[in-house]
């Protein structure tokens, strides 16, 4: 069973003319896939979808076998919740919380992922603390600031272990290196690999930056899978 599998997706906002058109797209499980694109040409809204914030004009978007326009808005939030871990390019942190409860707070809402840690042997804040430390945010200080005192390249470090932590099936990254020079981008995306390897997710990481596709399993133009774009200069 394909982990996302998209059959004639039709996507528009309002009365306009439709931003997404993509008659097929199968990513199969544990795969990396980038998906490359110029601003504008409808990365975000194909994340979008593909977490159930939006849903299709027209066609189908399956997320681990599952229809999410079957599903009612709350349980849309509840699926994506148990099973996608997302990356956001503006990272959306909590700035009232602290670092560790940041990554944990995804285990409020998906009781899956915290059987999950749970399993493991740790407690939340234990497995909070070891993907921090893997994703190389290790210094027990940095673990004490408020998450806004910490530098762009922290705080990404810090929504990466919330999106992993309970080791949902699908990873999601949108832009999430934008803000980081190039030997950092390519460092970190090998630290999100080896975590995303040892829980068996899928990482689906959509980037206009095509200097990191080499690092990737499979990649592809997101024009060369969306009719809306032909014949568009994006």
């Amino acid at each position: 069973m394909p982990v996302i599998d998209l059959a004639n997706v039709v996507y528009r906002w309002g009365s306009g003319k439709p931003v997404l058109d993509i008659p097929e797209l199968v990513v199969h499980r544990t795969r990396k896939v980038f998906i490359h694109g110029p601003s504008g040409s409808g990365k975000t809204t194909l994340l979008g979808l593909l977490g159930g914030v939006l849903t299709p004009l027209a066609g189908q978007v399956s997320v681990l076998g599952t229809d999410l326009a079957t599903l009612s808005p709350v349980q849309r939030d509840h699926f994506r919740a148990r099973h996608i871990g997302f990356i956001f390019q503006m990272f959306n942190l909590i700035p009232y919380l602290s670092v560790v409860d940041n990554v944990t707070l995804p285990l409020s809402f998906a009781s899956e992922r915290l059987q999950s840690v749970q399993r493991s042997g740790l407690t939340p804040v234990q497995e909070a603390k070891r993907l921090l430390a893997h994703l190389g945010l290790d210094d027990p200080l940095q673990l004490e600031r408020p998450v806004t005192e910490l530098s762009i390249g922290q705080q990404q470090r810090v929504a990466s272990a919330r999106a992993l932590i309970g080791s949902p099936e699908l990873i999601i990254a949108d832009e999430p290196t934008s803000a980081l020079d190039a030997d950092s981008r390519r460092a970190f995306i090998r630290l999100l690999f080896n975590e995303c390897e040892a829980a068996g997710s899928t990482v689906l990481f959509v980037s206009h930056d095509r200097s990191l596709e080499s690092l990737f399993d499979h990649s592809l133009s997101l024009q060369d899978i969306n009719r809306a774009a032909v014949g568009e200069v994006l």
